[in-house]
């Protein structure tokens, strides 16, 4: 199931994949998602499609606001 919301992306993350969301995380998530040609983005677009890969841009941006504002993910 590929997530169409934040908090199935996130949930998805979080608890399935066990990956911490942590400042850097997104960050070096953010910085490799938004250079389209960066190899693992042309793979991540090839395998999932651009919509998804623009939505999980948006989930990391998110993510990033939530953890500037002080907001634990």
């Amino acid at each position: 199931m590929i997530p169409a919301t934040f908090e199935e992306w996130k949930n998805c993350i979080v608890n399935d994949c066990k990956i911490k969301l942590t400042p850097s995380f997104v960050a070096s998530r953010l910085k490799v998602y938004k250079a389209k040609n960066h190899p693992e983005t042309k793979a991540f677009e090839s395998l999932y499609g651009e919509q998804h890969l623009n939505n999980v841009i948006y989930f990391l941006e998110r993510s990033a606001k939530e953890i500037a504002q002080g907001n634990t993910i």
